[in-house]
């Protein structure tokens, strides 16, 4: 599959009064075309730090990209000047972000937001922009879009409103489309539309799509590629079923492991114990080694290399070292056992 992003030793940074935090270290990524590619973790793991960055967000001050290049279509958009980079937002790469409430302006009519990024980047009129807005709302599964478009925030539904900031986000037809949580802030059956909106959108559009999120139930509905983030690291990679049913680190099994399943022989929810870590400090070894119950000594002072498994699968632990011991998944995550 052709290419259309990638990251390379992506590194983010904080200043803060408490020291530097280290929010991404080192990161490597692919998105190919037309693809979904998920970006799992727990909260403070780096995921929406490394969107923003693409996205050209990054507040400086505090924030700083401190090393690393970001190549959509092969083009390095830290080298973009801020007038390059603005041509490209909204464009070619739009973002859906967490909370519609925040995201949508409550003073300006819905029409007049979604017209916005048209007449910037498309250079059409505002008769031919409102036209396209109608469209627009229609295709996100607004009714009475030409009554609605000149409505005010307020007036919508939480779904709704998230459709709206979905046919912003697709109002220039951009080629990557990043979801932030999109679906956090919402019911389970509003939830359950938009996914289907989303990935009824993919089909029509051919869009890539980086979906930012902690929940693994969402990114089995809707991903075909998964990575996982922890301490500012990408710690593993795969494809769906790769992750989902063959994992290779601790961190993943713990993850899948505290997913609610329909069949449990026990009511009770499996957490990872401890926190994460401090990253205006960050950890010499591999990140997840203090809460990790199969951590060896080489964890604590050596970060892992890659190791690659089969297909596309790369995982960085120690544990898949041939001079360690052979440790296997708990049944926990649905591999060997029931749960």
């Amino acid at each position: 599959m052709e290419k259309i992003l990638e990251l390379k030793n992506l590194q983010v940074s904080f200043e803060t009064f408490g020291g530097e935090v280290q929010a991404v270290r080192g990161v490597d990524l692919t998105l190919h075309k037309g693809e979904t590619l998920a970006i799992v973790g727990e909260s403070g793991s780096g995921k929406s730090v490394t969107s923003k960055a693409i996205m050209g967000l990054i507040e400086s001050p505090p924030g700083r990209i401190k090393n690393g290049e970001i190549l959509f279509e092969g083009n390095n958009l830290l080298k973009y000047s801020k007038h390059q980079i603005q041509k490209v937002r909204g464009k070619d790469i739009s973002m859906i972000f967490q909370d519609p409430m925040t995201a949508l302006n409550p003073t300006m009519k819905i029409g007049s937001q979604i017209m916005e990024g048209l007449i910037k980047h498309q250079e059409i009129s505002k008769h031919d922009a409102r036209k396209r807005a109608i469209e627009l709302l229609a295709l996100v599964g607004i009714p009475n879009p030409d009554k609605r478009v000149d409505e005010f925030p307020h007036q919508f539904s939480g779904g709704m409103r998230q459709r709206v900031v979905i046919a912003i986000a697709l109002a220039c037809n951009p080629k990557i489309l990043i979801a932030d949580e999109p679906t956090t802030a919402l019911d389970v059956t509003i939830q359950a539309q938009i996914l289907d909106l989303m990935r009824d959108i993919q089909e029509k559009m051919g869009t890539s799509i980086i979906l930012i999120t902690h929940d693994l139930g969402v990114v089995a509905n809707l991903a075909q590629r998964v990575a996982v983030m922890y301490g500012g690291k990408i710690i593993e990679t795969g494809t769906l079923d790769e992750i989902f049913y063959k994992p290779k680190h601790p961190y993943t099994w713990g993850l899948l492991s505290s997913m609610p399943k329909l069949h449990a022989k026990t009511d009770k929810l499996l957490a990872i114990p401890g926190t994460p870590p401090d990253l205006r400090k960050p950890p010499k070894g591999c990140p997840f080694a203090p809460r990790c119950p199969y951590a060896m000594d080489v964890c604590i002072d050596h970060m892992p290399q890659y190791t690659a498994s089969s297909g596309s699968q790369k995982t960085a632990c120690w544990l898949l070292d041939e001079r360690a011991p052979k440790v296997d998944p708990p049944s926990t995550i649905g591999v060997g056992g029931e749960a």
